[in-house]
């Protein structure tokens, strides 16, 4: 197959590339990281002149029409400096849902803000009870007149403290487990009883919990069918799943190739540590299980570019590989590098920490195993 970039991906590549190695070293994401809302403003509105945040929206809202190719291209290049900017959250989560829904008015109302980056949002899907299962839902939203009341509490909420729209999976119908009844709303988080409590997680990203209690919105914030919010979840964190598995790919890079380079500098015995027979195997090794995550990473998203959602069997498959593979040359980078691997000093660490967390995002290896062979 021929996997060379169109001229157009290959600019987007190259600026984005430029964009991490001129502003991401470790010291600047530290900095950036412990900040009160944990990224640089700066940053997401140089991301909006670049036109990265309106690259996969439609081009009747100002958006440049591209796909999950485009989505992937980025993320790459953003998980080679874990970039902290809530991307990921307010475009591949957020607006991606708004535009499967197809509500005209809410993405002429909502999206040309996503794309000059005025509006932030998320995805509130995750529950404390439901750990991976999209459909085990009890945060419902009742009807009332023309509106509807909303009430329960989500967890893990990515950048939910500075976003200013939730997109939110209720309940509307059927019960706890049922695919049906499901129904996605926005919620400005301004709105009475909305609260939300932000926190950093330990990869140096943001998260939060949201409490709604007798929230109120229009049937006009409906996003898509009621009861019929399901696929548009699902497709939503298939898209999510393809583009965290994109920034590991990024992350997993940079580990090989530090682990590399150190090797090959650090001395024992007289001689460079790549010397060691041993070494050399674990690092090819690592080197193989990368090359091997890249390529089922290129095949489930153009998979999910021409079929969508009967492309999910391979999309499990990727997120198994993409938690297996993170962990094993987290570990190898380690302790390859000694007791420096564990440091904060050290970048190796923080690539490690943000790989087992994109492990546990969306469903952990095990999980998609499981998955992948039902």
């Amino acid at each position: 197959m021929n996997f060379e970039l169109s001229e157009e991906q290959q600019i987007i590549q190259d600026s984005v590339q430029r964009f991490v190695q001129d502003h991401y070293d470790l010291e600047a994401r530290q900095k950036i990281a412990a900040t009160k809302q944990g990224f640089s403003e700066e940053h997401w509105a140089t991301m909006a002149e670049l036109g990265w945040l309106g690259l996969t929206l439609p081009e009747a809202n100002g958006g440049f029409g591209g796909n999950q190719i485009d989505t992937m291209l980025v993320m790459e290049q953003f998980g080679k400096g874990l970039v902290l900017e809530p991307f990921f959250a307010s475009v591949v989560l957020g607006a991606r849902a708004l535009s499967l829904g197809n509500n005209k008015a809410l993405n002429d109302e909502l999206l040309p803000g996503v794309i000059n980056g005025s509006t932030r949002l998320t995805l509130a899907y995750a529950e404390e009870q439901a750990r991976f299962d999209l459909h085990d839902v009890i945060t419902h939203a009742v009807a009332d007149g023309d509106d509807f009341v909303i009430n329960g509490v989500k967890a893990m909420v990515q950048n939910g403290a500075t976003a200013s729209h939730l997109v939110v999976s209720t309940r509307t119908g059927g019960g706890q487990y049922d695919r049906e009844g499901i129904s996605l709303f926005v919620v400005d988080t301004r709105t009475d009883g909305v609260k939300v409590k932000g926190f950093p997680t330990v990869d140096g990203l943001q998260a939060a919990e949201v409490t709604f209690d007798n929230v109120r919105v229009s049937a006009r914030q409906l996003v898509g069918e009621l009861h019929n919010g399901f696929d548009i979840l699902q497709q939503v964190i298939m898209d999510g799943i393809l583009a965290v598995s994109a920034e590991a790919v990024g992350a997993m890079e940079v580990l090989y190739k530090d682990t590399v380079t150190y090797t090959s500098e650090r001395e024992q015995f007289d001689h460079p540590l790549s010397d060691f027979q041993v070494l050399q195997h674990g690092m090819v090794d690592m080197f193989m299980e990368y090359e091997q995550c890249k390529s089922l990473l290129y095949r489930a998203t153009l998979e999910v570019v021409q079929n969508g959602l009967a492309a999910l069997p391979t999309v499990h498959a990727l997120k198994h590989f993409v938690g297996k593979v993170g962990v094993m040359i987290g570990e190898n980078a380690v302790q390859m590098h000694g007791g420096m691997g564990m440091t904060e000093e050290l970048r190796i660490g923080h690539y490690f920490k943000r790989l087992l967390v994109i492990d546990a995002q969306f469903g952990n290896a095990d999980y998609h195993l499981q998955q992948f062979a039902a």
